[in-house]
């Protein structure tokens, strides 16, 4: 069998490796960081304070991404305390990072005078960038991935076929879920867009519709995942938020358009400052 394997490894000096994971990790939050820039200038508010609070959001959400997975892994971390800090091992889960950065956010703004909901949405499309991109780094560590399934249904999903080799993992094939989480969000992204061009949306409104987008996408994933978290029995933590995520959401939204006159986006204004 001659497979196409892509080496984790990008780039290798003496001893120092430099990792694919790491590069696209670090495209992601640039081209994410940028979005999120050129979005605040069009609604007046300083591209440097996305910058500021970028540089408060990525120590947090790091810590936080980490002990989300500590906690829920703490019979092995109580037994060996000395690898909670090695995040190198492996070990980070990424709803651990965005409610960590939610609080920064919500800390950040309430400082600076700015409405958190208005933060929130010019973060929102790039974070949702940050995650279709990112999740491409799980692609070339072979993690992130599903249970074992044939050659023959990789094939009839019309995958390239660099996918589906890099999906033979352990002498098995497997579900691309990196691949279905990736795509979920670049269609979810899409469609806010457009939702935003059209004029739909009240202030709020974009980064409610991500969490229920993307809590429900993540649902279903998270089912097809060999790697998940568990509360207990077979309660995975990811889902169980999810449910918890997707139903907080949309109450959310109906409580704020019912009991307050939100502020429409106002896009001719938007337009006139790109």
């Amino acid at each position: 069998m001659n497979l196409l394997i892509l080496s984790p490894i990008a780039l290798k000096i003496g001893a120092l490796e430099i990792h694919w994971y790491g590069l696209i990790i670090a495209t992601a939050a640039l081209l994410g960081v940028i979005w999120a820039m050129k979005e605040a200038v069009k609604q007046d508010i300083d591209s440097d304070k996305i910058l500021d609070m970028v540089l408060w959001i990525a120590p947090f959400a790091l810590i936080g991404a980490r002990f989300y997975y500590v906690i829920f892994e703490w019979p092995f971390y109580a037994s060996h305390p000395e690898e909670i800090i090695k995040i190198w091992h492996g070990g980070i889960a990424i709803y651990g990072g965005l409610l960590a950065a939610l609080a920064v956010v919500i800390i950040y703004s309430k400082k600076q005078k700015i409405s958190p909901w208005q933060m929130l949405d010019i973060a929102t499309p790039s974070v949702m960038l940050g995650q279709i991109i990112g999740r491409w780094g799980n692609f070339m560590n072979q993690e992130a991935f599903g249970a074992v399934t044939s050659h023959g249904f990789l094939t009839s999903l019309h995958l390239p076929r660099f996918i589906i080799d890099q999906m033979f993992i352990g002498g098995q094939y497997r579900q691309p879920t990196f691949l279905y989480e990736s795509v979920w969000n670049l269609i979810g992204l899409i469609t806010i867009l457009i939702i935003r061009k059209l004029g739909w949306f009240k202030r709020g409104d974009i980064v409610l519709s991500y969490v229920i987008w993307y809590s429900f996408g993540r649902f279903f994933v998270e089912g097809m995942r060999t790697d998940s978290l568990y509360l207990f029995a077979n309660i995975r933590v990811s889902q169980l938020l999810s449910i918890v995520l997707f139903v907080g959401a949309i109450c959310i939204i109906i409580y704020r358009h019912n009991k307050y006159e939100l502020p429409e986006y106002n896009l001719q204004k938007i337009a006139n400052n790109k």
